[in-house]
């Protein structure tokens, strides 16, 4: 059972809930048939997929990560799981996460034996293993690479309803995409010395600054604004209310405002203030969303 307990931490669990959160978010949006199997493929299959990309991240940086105080009691650094069973289990749960997002909408596919679902799933983990991981240690372009596989989620959820990527599945993309910026910026700005430490280059200039603030403003403004747009546009598969508007508008300018307060005091406590905020807006945001089109 202790083994069990290993590989559940392995999964990185509350954050795989939460990025399925945004996937199932995205479903409800675009679904206008709602199919408990479906829904099911996408939750298990984008838990396991999301799950086996945290296992091979850890797998990766298992010496680094036996540097930092956050990440010294994983599965790997303490030995508790050995090297080859942390790779079975994260191999396996990836293979059988892609297995089930295949059964959404396949008929439907144009990617040979892959359904849309299963592809941006395997977009996802193979840019988050091969591409943001690594980068890590060398520059803070991951940042950029990991906020692609980062806004996947949304995206896929919509797909996974409607079999089609178009306009709206590219504007949920690019609300979790920039989103994603601020909430880097927060963490690496809190663990810059754990970071460090370990060797990532995490933070924008390399220290705290001005630099790195600004670009999460600029970023938590481009946010804001694509998140309003279904309210001007013409397009009947996704719009807001006037009410839905407002609220959307009013969590977008309090999240902003936040990213201000760091680039005015540049310090930790208004860093980590930001960080609660990211965790706070995008499921919020993706509420409001889900709410407005079933009212």
């Amino acid at each position: 059972m202790r083994k069990l307990k290993y590989y559940f931490q392995l999964l990185k669990f509350r954050l795989s809930i939460t990025v399925v959160f945004s996937a199932v978010a995205g479903y409800f949006l675009g679904t206008d048939l709602f199919l408990i199997e479906e829904l099911l493929y996408l939750i298990f299959g984008g838990l396991l997929v999301t799950g086996s990309a945290n296992g091979f991240n850890q797998i990766l940086e298992r010496d680094y990560d036996k540097i930092m105080t956050r990440t010294a009691k994983r599965p790997l650094p303490l030995k508790n799981l050995k090297l080859s069973e942390a790779v079975f289990f994260s191999m396996i749960i990836g293979f059988i996460g892609l297995y089930l997002l295949n059964f959404i909408k396949a008929e439907g596919s144009y990617f040979g034996y892959l359904s849309k679902s299963s592809l941006f799933g395997l977009i996802s983990m193979l840019l988050y293993v091969f591409s943001y991981t690594p980068l890590k240690r060398l520059s803070t372009i991951s940042i950029f690479v990991g906020a692609i596989p980062g806004a996947i989620p949304f995206l896929l959820g919509w797909v996974a309803a409607t079999d089609n990527f178009g306009l709206i599945a590219g504007t949920l993309f690019a609300i979790q995409f920039f989103w994603q910026f601020p909430h880097f910026i927060s963490i690496a700005w809190v663990q810059d010395d754990q970071y460090k430490k370990a060797g990532f280059k995490m933070l924008f200039g390399g220290r705290k600054s001005t630099y790195p603030a600004l670009i999460s403003v600029i970023t938590s403004l481009v946010m804001m604004i694509i998140s309003i747009i279904p309210f001007f546009w013409k397009q009947i598969d996704l719009q807001l209310s006037f009410e839905a508007f407002v609220l959307i508008l009013i969590i977008g300018l309090w999240f902003t405002y936040k990213s201000v307060v760091l680039f005015k005091k540049l310090d930790d406590e208004s860093a980590r203030k930001l960080m609660l905020a990211s965790f706070l807006y995008l499921p919020i945001m993706q509420v409001i969303y889900i709410i407005d089109k079933y009212i």
